[in-house]
């Protein structure tokens, strides 16, 4: 098959409504069952079945069985990658006067982005982490550098482990409210989980919002990172 024969295959199982919902739906990095897909994308679970089992057979989802139950969710990260590129496409709202100001609990603050971190708190810290040159930009990717190993090793996030993981270490992904870039890949993933871990950031229940808290936003700055 040609490679624009490919991409129109592709192209047309993800532009589907009903497919593009599930899809949206999954970028919160958790895995649903068909039931719960069903509901998301307003379909029955017959029509939920078959469009899922369309995007495995695309290698777009993976399913995964846990006791009586079967969960879906993407079959890699560059999946989500490509979701949330595709979200860029859409048209900004165009409003005259200042910025608004984003609160904390609007998920265009802080959101998760399948594993990693997105919103206006991840745009600022990766842009932090780039100023302090504990990463740096080369082509496609994010470099770590020496500065950077040890900054993150500060945090107990292990390096070596990560690097050998068979996925994007270090990867910019264009945060669609932001329109600028902030961090994914393996890196991006266990700077969120720590955050999380530490009480930095909480997850609202059902949501991809995150609040960022006290403690997170003091630690931080502590960091040498400002989200103003």
């Amino acid at each position: 098959m040609e490679s624009i024969d490919r991409f129109t295959s592709i192209a047309s199982l993800i532009g589907e409504p009903a497919r593009a919902r599930i899809l949206w739906s999954l970028l919160d990095g958790r895995a649903y069952t068909a039931g719960e897909l069903a509901l998301t994308a307003n379909l029955s679970p017959q029509s939920a079945s078959n469009h899922l089992s369309r995007m495995i057979d695309a290698g777009l989802l993976k399913v995964e069985k846990q006791g009586k139950h079967r969960y879906y969710r993407y079959a890699k990260d560059k999946v989500a990658y490509a979701v949330e590129a595709l979200s860029n496409l859409m048209p900004s709202p165009m409003k005259e006067g200042p910025a608004p100001v984003l609160n904390n609990g609007d998920i265009r603050f802080a959101r998760t982005c399948y594993d990693h971190l997105a919103g206006k708190v991840a745009v600022k810290i990766t842009h932090g982490l780039l100023v302090q040159k504990i990463i740096r930009p080369e082509e496609d990717e994010y470099r770590l550098t020496t500065r950077g190993v040890q900054w993150f090793e500060d945090l107990g996030i292990g390096i070596a482990g990560l690097q050998q993981q068979k996925r994007h270490f270090a990867k910019p992904c264009l945060d669609w409210t932001e329109r600028k870039h902030h961090l994914a890949g393996a890196l991006g993933a266990a700077l969120l989980d720590h955050m999380l871990n530490q009480n930095w950031l909480r997850r609202k229940p059902q949501e991809r919002t995150v609040i960022m808290t006290g403690k997170g936003e003091k630690a931080l700055a502590g960091l040498g990172i400002s989200l103003i």
